[in-house]
C-alpha cells in the first residue's frame, strides 16, 4: 500500500495495490498488520455505504465529538468524488484549513480522515458508489455538521 500525507498531514491518501489478469483483479484494501508497520494503526468498528443517484450530490460536513469522535477510511467503488476534510482540532496549526482528494473506482485511492476533522464529498459522477470504515460507532449525540457552503470555510465545490 501506497501512504501519501496530504497539505495537512494527518490526513492520509492510501492506494492499495492492485493485480490484474484476464480475469479481472485482485486487491487487499485494507490489511492492519501492513499499515501498522507503516505506523498506521487505525481500529474500525463499523463500514458504512452510500449511493448518490446524481452528480453533483454534495454529503457532509459532518463529524462526531467526544466521547465518540470517528476516524474514516473513505473509498469509492463505482463513481467518483471529490472528497473533503477540514481539520476542528481546536489548537491545530492548521484549524479550520481543508484538504481535497479526488477518489474514484478508476484511481482506487482511499482518504484516512482522523478524528478531529469534518468530512464531506461532493460526487462527480452519477450513481456513485462509497465505503468508509469508522473508528466508532454511529452515536447521535455526539453527531455535528456544518453546512457545505459555510462562508467560512469558502470549499469550492
Amino acid at each position: 500500500m501506497i501512504i501519501e500525507p496530504l497539505n495537512i498531514p494527518e490526513v492520509l491518501r492510501i492506494t492499495p495495490l492492485k493485480f490484474g489478469d484476464s480475469r479481472g483483479f485482485f486487491s487487499e484494501t485494507w490489511s492492519s498488520a501492513k499499515l501498522a508497520a507503516q505506523g498506521f494503526t487505525a481500529q474500525f468498528v463499523q463500514d458504512n455505504q452510500s449511493l448518490s443517484t446524481q452528480a453533483g450530490t454534495i454529503r457532509g460536513l459532518h463529524c462526531q465529538v467526544a466521547p465518540s469522535v470517528q476516524g474514516k477510511l473513505v473509498r469509492v467503488i463505482k463513481g467518483a468524488i471529490w472528497d473533503v476534510a477540514v481539520d476542528i482540532r481546536v489548537g491545530s496549526p492548521t484549524y479550520g484549513q481543508y484538504t481535497a482528494a479526488e477518489l474514484s473506482a478508476e484511481n482506487w485511492a482511499q482518504l484516512w480522515i482522523p478524528g478531529g476533522f469534518l468530512h464531506g464529498f461532493c460526487t462527480l459522477v452519477p450513481d456513485t458508489e462509497v465505503i468508509y470504515k469508522v473508528t466508532a460507532d454511529y452515536d447521535r449525540d455526539a453527531e455535528r455538521a456544518v453546512i457545505w457552503n459555510d462562508p467560512s470555510l469558502a470549499l469550492p465545490w
